[in-house]
């Protein structure tokens, strides 16, 4: 039988523990460094603030923009009041100045 030289015992004690080592490291950097890491995540819920901010303004808008069809609903009565807005601003008849005062019912 032939004498095994060092190095290769030196690689066959220590090559599955290097194996493991480079691999737990891949998966700590990965899970800090990474796409879905804490660094990542961070970032993730400042721009979900962000993104629930803008959907809080965008609903309101929405709701308002809402108010405006339901008053001019054909099936309900139109509210006289929104018509004369819109047929002045389109007939180019009311001036950005002009403010319009409803009557009261």
């Amino acid at each position: 039988m032939g004498r095994t030289s060092p190095i290769r015992t030196l690689l066959r004690r220590a090559g599955l523990p290097a194996a493991v080592l480079i691999a737990i490291s891949f998966f700590g950097y990965n899970a800090v460094m990474g796409p879905t890491g804490i660094v990542a995540a961070k970032e993730l819920r400042v721009e979900l603030a962000q993104r629930n901010d803008e959907f809080a303004a965008l609903s309101k808008k929405r709701a308002e923009l809402k108010n405006r069809v339901d008053l001019l609903d054909p099936k309900r009565g139109a509210d006289p009041d929104m018509v004369d807005e819109l047929v002045r601003k389109q007939l180019n008849v009311a001036r950005p100045d002009e403010v319009i005062v409803p009557l009261g019912k």
